[in-house]
């Protein structure tokens, strides 16, 4: 059988090699979330392909809120969580700007954890979406 892929994509800010703690703790989420994505999927025929972008200070400067920004299968996680944006102030490396918060369920997650990762990638898979379309937002 033939793999097909889900691409998963994540980008946050990287200043000066850096970024915060949120992005951090998120990249950590992220990377353990794919690999128990791999063995969940196997079966299926459908491997996870986590693609990582650094945002420069420019581009956060300008939109904030693509930073710690999670898309799976191209669309954004909140759709297919039915979550909503929201944000907070962060730390060090983002300055005064207030950055991504995701809330679900009521319960608002400055750091993405990986069960609310897993959620989004089965959502996507089941739904057939996970067919080699593009990681990249429209």
């Amino acid at each position: 059988m033939m793999k097909r892929t889900l691409p998963i994509l994540w980008q946050r800010l990287v200043s000066g090699g850096e970024t915060c703690d949120r992005c951090r703790a998120t990249q950590r989420e992220v990377e353990q979330a794919v690999e128990t994505l791999k063995a969940a999927l196997a079966p299926l025929g459908l491997e996870p392909l986590l693609e990582i972008r650094e945002l420069d200070e420019a581009t956060f400067r300008a939109d904030p809120l693509a930073s710690n920004r999670i898309w799976i299968a191209g669309r954004p996680m909140e759709e297919w969580l039915d979550a909503d944006v929201g944000r907070s102030p962060c730390c060090s490396v983002c300055g005064d700007e207030a950055c991504r918060t995701v809330e679900v369920e009521g319960v608002t997650y400055e750091t993405i954890p990986e069960s609310l990762l897993l959620r989004a990638a089965l959502i996507a898979a089941a739904s057939g979406l996970g067919d080699g379309g593009t990681a990249s937002p429209a």
